[in-house]
């Protein structure tokens, strides 16, 4: 691919894969492996065949490992990571790349990144000389009128002050209005105390925001096999022998289903609920398990979401954890053990059957990392609604103040809490605390 620039020549391009590589080495997307996926995906798309449009399905298939007809309607993880992409490919320009003679964006409305040099500073117009206007004669004026023109002078600029004073304080007013409202809109949760107080762990921090969604895939792998697999089992992928595929699967299809990157919808939802909170920061992204790495769970701020069946990075933390989600091979149910009960609690709770109405159970624990640098959340339910319905409490204003309430406290302490949640026929899900323990 080349193009003409006056006064720099043509792109070439190995100028742009040496750009792409210095830009994927930066700390803007070095730790951001699906950012990088994407950005390689297009580009390399882009440079083979620039008049080739790259559609968000394609992208969906190739880098989200997404079924070839899924709809993008209902899932929106490639619009979302572009967006998260756009703001990495500037934060880089801005800073560790901003010498870079050649530069690249990915312009709103497409997905292929368009190559270009910088533009060259424009000279300023230096403007004309005045032309000397000749000073006419003025016709004398009778005493009267020259002994008022210093007063009615000052009056005329006092006037003209006065509008103009009052016209630049309306302006000033209206962008002040702007930017509050702007700054409401971008950043959600600072309107909010209780939001504010907690979120603001995550928001204001100096560390990255890492969201990781759970891998249904490998749930559903360890469901047939019926077996439990370590996160360093999850991580060399040796809870996939193809030489010994569970009994009723052929290889081809355990391999298919090994290789499918997969989360649930409810998933997405508290990812995008949380991403909502603040649509201006550089510094939040999402990833799946599978991509997630040791080096950015030991750095970054940590957001889990999913049981431990289907997002193994789960058990870092679990020896921090009183509440347990577990699964029942036996019962086919989901339960959450309570390792310490205190009085009124129980050990045990196990979601029932229930036609009329839906139950289920959530954990939220806010705990920090191993050597104390970072903050870490995870989200869990017993199934994917329940998970929802503890994303709904930890983004709502209501019921996050009310917590604060309960713990009877001004800032929020690591703490755990058990959720029961509940939606009966024809209404929305709730979620009531069943016990909480702080740390």
């Amino acid at each position: 691919m080349t193009s003409q620039h006056k006064g720099a020549g043509a792109i070439q391009s190995e100028d742009c894969l040496k750009l792409l590589e210095r830009a994927a080495a930066s700390p803007q997307l070095r730790r951001a492996a699906r950012s990088r996926e994407f950005l390689f995906y297009v580009a390399g798309k882009s440079l083979k065949d620039s008049s080739t449009d790259i559609h968000e399905q394609e992208i969906g298939c190739a880098v989200f490992g997404r079924d070839e007809n899924y709809d993008t309607s209902q899932d929106n993880i490639v619009r979302v990571s572009a967006t998260e992409l756009r703001k990495r490919i500037d934060g880089y320009f801005a800073t560790d790349g901003a010498s870079e003679p050649l530069i690249f964006e990915i312009p709103r409305g497409s997905y292929s990144p368009v190559f270009r040099w910088r533009s060259e500073t424009i000279p300023p117009v230096a403007k004309p000389e005045a032309a000397e206007v000749p000073e006419l004669p003025q016709p004398k004026a009778s005493l009267p009128l020259r002994r008022q023109l210093p007063l009615m002078l000052v009056s005329a600029v006092a006037i003209v002050l006065a509008i103009g004073c009052s016209f630049l304080w309306q302006e000033d007013q209206s962008l002040i209005n702007q930017s509050a409202s702007m700054r409401k809109e971008l950043h959600t949760w600072q309107g909010s105390p209780a939001l504010t107080t907690f979120w603001g762990k995550f928001f204001d921090s100096p560390q990255e925001t890492d969201i990781v969604l759970a891998d249904t895939s490998y749930n559903l792998i360890e469901d047939i096999s019926q077996q439990t697999y370590s996160l360093s089992e999850y991580l060399d992928r040796r809870y996939i022998d193809l030489s010994k595929p569970p009994a009723g699967l052929t290889r081809t299809v355990f391999e298919e289903i090994g290789s499918r990157r997969s989360s649930s919808f409810g998933d997405f939802r508290v990812a995008q609920k949380i991403k909502d909170l603040d649509r201006g920061s550089s510094k939040m992204q999402i990833d799946f398990a599978r991509d997630y790495t040791t080096d950015s769970v030991k750095t970054n701020n940590v957001i889990l979401i999913g049981g431990r069946r289907s997002n193994p990075w789960i058990d870092l933390f679990k020896d921090q954890l009183n509440f347990v989600l577990g699964y029942d091979q036996v019962l086919s149910k989901r339960y959450v053990k309570n390792l310490h009960p205190r009085p009124g609690e129980e050990a045990i709770y196990l979601r029932p059957l229930d036609q009329l109405n839906s139950i289920g159970y959530s954990v939220v624990a806010y705990l920090p990392n191993a050597d104390h640098t970072a903050n870490v959340l995870l989200i869990e339910g017993s199934d994917s609604q329940a998970t929802n319905a503890a994303g709904d409490f930890v983004t709502s204003e209501t019921s996050m103040a009310n917590f604060l309430k309960l713990l009877n406290a001004k800032q929020f302490p690591y703490f755990e809490v058990l959720l029961k949640t509940t939606r009966l026929s024809g209404t929305p899900m709730s979620a009531d605390v069943l016990a909480y323990r702080t740390y």
